[in-house]
């Protein structure tokens, strides 16, 4: 993939639709461009938190361990952005992702990620938006389960 064509696909993820190209450019530059496949594993529950995942292409399922094992919760896919809640919060992972199908993904470091709130506050507030909605599903969930 071309930087042209990640600037593109970044375009595409609802938290960077505001910001002009320039800006995408160096995002897309200071991140770095992975490709997994299906059953490879981004990340891990409990580890630290040093990166966000910008899923360009294909889907991840998010796990969570329980007494019996990993459970699925949900599914990511593209113009997704994860993996900012260990980094906002400096805990450790919340969750797993894990492939379901072949993946392209921008990896943005915690520092970078941090940079680019600090000097886009219109990011920051989707960023809210995001982690509100979010919250609000597993609150649902959770009384739904409950029930």
């Amino acid at each position: 993939m071309t930087l042209e064509a990640e600037v593109e696909a970044l375009r595409r993820v609802p938290l960077f639709r505001g910001i002009d190209e320039t800006k995408l450019r160096l995002l897309a530059f200071i991140s770095d461009r992975t490709e997994y496949q299906q059953g490879e594993r981004l990340c891990s529950q409990g580890e630290p938190g040093d990166s966000a995942f910008i899923i360009l292409k294909g889907k991840a399922d998010v796990l969570v361990n329980t007494p019996e094992g990993e459970k699925t919760v949900a599914q990511v896919g593209e113009n997704n952005i994860v993996g900012e809640i260990a980094i906002l919060c400096d805990v450790p992972r919340t969750a797993s992702l894990i492939a379901s199908t072949e993946m392209d993904v921008l990896t943005v470091s915690k520092d970078d990620f941090l940079k680019l709130l600090k000097e886009f506050p219109d990011i920051s507030l989707e960023v809210m938006r995001t982690l509100a909605l979010r919250l609000e599903r597993t609150t649902r969930d959770l009384a739904a389960a409950q029930k």
